[in-house]
């Protein structure tokens, strides 16, 4: 059961390197397209850069931010013997929220949709964190 905590760690590490994959493959198509120039990534994105080449880099950038904390609390959980079927389930519902989320920001981005899947995620997240901070105390 120990070791189970790692698959969703290591899929969700995987879908943020497939996020990764999709800027360059719009930017590139963009650029083909003469839509953008290397210019308007001088110094990030410019205004001149079209919303369907932005969202990857930012989809990219939320798969940064709040799953760090995924893959801290995983890790303590790992760490401190409090792997439990309840935390893989947790840490497995994260890891689908997150995908649900990207697919609807690299697809149709639907805000409601995407703020929905998001505060599943987060919700499921603080569960976690507190289910493991519970243990440690």
């Amino acid at each position: 059961m120990n070791n189970a905590i790692f698959m969703p760690m290591m899929l969700l590490a995987g879908w943020t390197l497939l996020v990764m994959m999709v800027i360059p493959y719009r930017r590139f198509k963009a650029g083909f397209a003469k839509q953008v120039s290397t210019q308007d990534f001088l110094l990030g994105e410019s205004d001149r850069v079209p919303g369907w080449v932005k969202i990857p880099n930012r989809n990219f950038m939320n798969l940064l931010e709040s799953p760090l904390l995924f893959y801290v609390v995983c890790l303590i959980a790992y760490l401190t013997g409090q792997i439990t079927s309840l935390v893989v389930t947790l840490a497995w519902g994260f890891l689908l929220a997150r995908i649900l989320h990207s697919l609807v920001h690299l697809t149709y981005n639907r805000v409601g949709h995407r703020l929905i899947c998001f505060a599943i995620a987060n919700l499921i997240l603080l569960a976690l964190w507190v289910r493991v901070f519970w243990g440690l105390v």
